[in-house]
């Protein structure tokens, strides 16, 4: 995986109200953890935080750009995020560093590709999973993980077991869980069948008044 730099400085916790001048001035506070260090406060660019996580995996790794000793050249990813009910407006970041050298556990988008063969007979592709958790080192976290459905017939599953990964990436589960399949089609033929059922019987319950109506008139004389 390609890391992109992300600007970031150590902050003052005291007094309080230092956290909402960081927020004034284009910045979101923010704590980094992980490989065996103690938290640290951070305060990280905001539009530039936005801009490295657009359109990218929920883990890119990220290498830190500070005048710190103590953060500069660090490897992270996003660990959590908390934003405003309404608006895409960051206030909060949990960064964790990670060790290159030491495999880590991370959830990595799913993407199906390909048309599946139940489709032509009138199935509906559905994933059951869009994401799957993965084990490996950071700089082979793949941004994405592309799961071919081609085979897949009406009923067919794919397991997690099934998918193809890259170099030394691992899925991690404990049950083999099913994550696409393909389901049939789903407008019933009921509704048609008992409609010409209907149809056929009409004619026949006229006839049959029909043939009723004499006898009716023979029985009155």
């Amino acid at each position: 995986m390609d890391t992109v730099e992300l600007a970031c400085e150590q902050r003052n916790i005291r007094p309080k109200g230092l956290i909402n001048r960081v927020r004034r001035d284009g910045g979101v506070p923010g704590v980094m953890y992980g490989n065996g260090g103690s938290a640290t406060a951070i305060a990280v660019p905001s539009q530039q935080l936005k801009e490295r996580l657009h359109s990218s995996a929920s883990h890119r790794l990220i290498r830190l750009t500070s005048g710190s000793a103590d953060l500069n050249g660090k490897h992270v990813i996003v660990k959590a995020l908390q934003k405003k009910p309404v608006g895409d407006y960051i206030v909060h970041v949990d960064l964790y560093e990670v060790d290159l050298n030491k495999p880590l556990r991370v959830s990595v988008a799913l993407h199906f590709v390909g048309r599946a063969a139940g489709l032509v007979d009138g199935g509906i592709l559905s994933p059951l999973e869009r994401e799957i958790d993965v084990e490996c080192l950071p700089l082979e976290i793949p941004a994405a993980i592309n799961v071919d459905v081609t085979p897949l017939k009406i009923h067919d599953v794919l397991h997690v077991s099934a998918i193809k990964l890259e170099g030394n990436v691992k899925p991690i589960f404990d049950k083999d869980f099913p994550v696409v399949t393909v389901l049939p089609p789903t407008v019933s033929e009921a509704p048609a069948a008992a409609a010409a059922a209907e149809g056929e019987a009409a004619p026949a319950a006229a006839g049959a008044a029909k043939e009723a109506a004499p006898a009716k008139e023979a029985a009155k004389k």
